[in-house]
């Protein structure tokens, strides 16, 4: 693909216009998407943070959830920041009982792993070997566990707490690049749908 990819933000919650602006800045062509047809319209799809319980309930109230459970299954490039990674999981915990996922990712998520929203916190980590970068984590998840297809991409401190992984098209991170005016994981995701 050598023209600007069209990228959808799902426009139900969370941080849309920081991460309009982050796929812009990384030569992408982004468009909000709240309905089926905006959905089937794009090349990818920028899952961001929010509530991951409000989101699937949003998404399954504008009929949105079957959709992009279809569009994932079938290949189309995602990345989904925060929330977005639960969005992502295959498998969470730490969620309600009857919570759902979109899936396509092998993995296990903990739902708020890191704390409550004042345990909210900044920390520098090497995402994807592109070098040191300030990550924002907002009550934040991380990975427990992922499967042999599943590329770790990034370690929080102390180390071990797995915050950026990518499967395939898939890609996911607990924290929130689109808030910190480092485009590198949003220009790590644009490459990703060009070679799709």
């Amino acid at each position: 693909m050598t023209t600007a990819p069209t990228i959808g933000v799902l426009a139900l919650q969370g941080d849309v216009r920081e991460h309009v602006r982050a796929l812009r800045e990384s030569g992408a062509r982004p468009v909000a998407v709240r309905r089926p047809a905006e959905l089937e319209a794009v090349d990818a799809l920028v899952i961001p943070g929010g509530e991951s319980t409000t989101m699937w309930k949003l998404a399954d109230a504008f009929d949105l959830l079957e959709p992009l459970r279809l569009r994932v299954k079938s290949g189309m490039p995602a990345y989904g920041s925060c929330a977005g990674m639960i969005m992502l999981a295959d498998r969470i915990e730490g969620g309600t009982d009857d919570q759902q996922t979109l899936g396509g990712i092998d993995m296990v998520v903990r739902r708020n792993a890191f704390g409550r929203q004042v345990d909210s916190f900044e920390s520098t980590l090497d995402f994807a070997g592109r070098g040191a970068m300030r990550a924002v984590f907002i009550r934040a998840p991380w990975v427990e566990s992922v499967g042999s297809g599943v590329e770790v991409l990034g370690l929080a401190e102390p180390g071990d707490r797995i915050v950026a992984v990518r499967q395939g098209p898939l890609l996911a991170t607990s924290f929130h690049p689109e808030l910190t005016g480092d485009t590198r994981v949003h220009s790590y995701f644009v490459e990703m749908v060009r070679e799709h």
